[in-house]
């Protein structure tokens, strides 16, 4: 009996899906969301200017991201982490967080389950 027929297993998606970059819908804090599966989801932050810290926050969901350029200060809890091009981070779920953008700021983002899920424009970013 095959998979299919049992329900055992989900039944595999082959799918591919591209996103350009230039034609991404954007949110309302400028990122810009990427390909999405229905497990995770990528999102680009391009050319954040420096600032003053973001207010402390959380999400329902896990960040991985990495540096493309700029300098940024990540604020996890009671941890400091200096952010620069070439660094990959995590931001747990439901980890307390916020950020200080230095320099002009590029970085991709991957979120799990995908942020956009989960309203990310109609809560405060962060």
């Amino acid at each position: 009996m095959s998979d299919l027929m049992t329900g055992a297993q989900e039944a595999t998606d082959t799918s591919v899906t591209k996103v350009s970059s230039n034609f991404a819908p954007s949110g309302q804090s400028g990122q810009r969301y990427l390909a999405a599966g229905r497990k995770m989801s990528m999102r680009l932050w391009s050319e954040e200017p420096p600032g003053e810290v973001k207010p402390e926050s959380t999400r329902p969901y896990e960040t991985i991201g990495f540096v493309i350029k700029g300098r940024a200060e990540l604020y996890l809890g009671e941890q400091l982490v200096l952010l620069e091009a070439g660094d990959s981070y995590v931001v747990p779920k439901d980890a307390k967080h916020r950020y200080k953008i230095l320099d002009t700021f590029t970085a991709v983002e991957a979120t799990s389950p995908p942020a956009e899920i989960h309203g990310r424009d109609s809560a405060e970013e962060g």
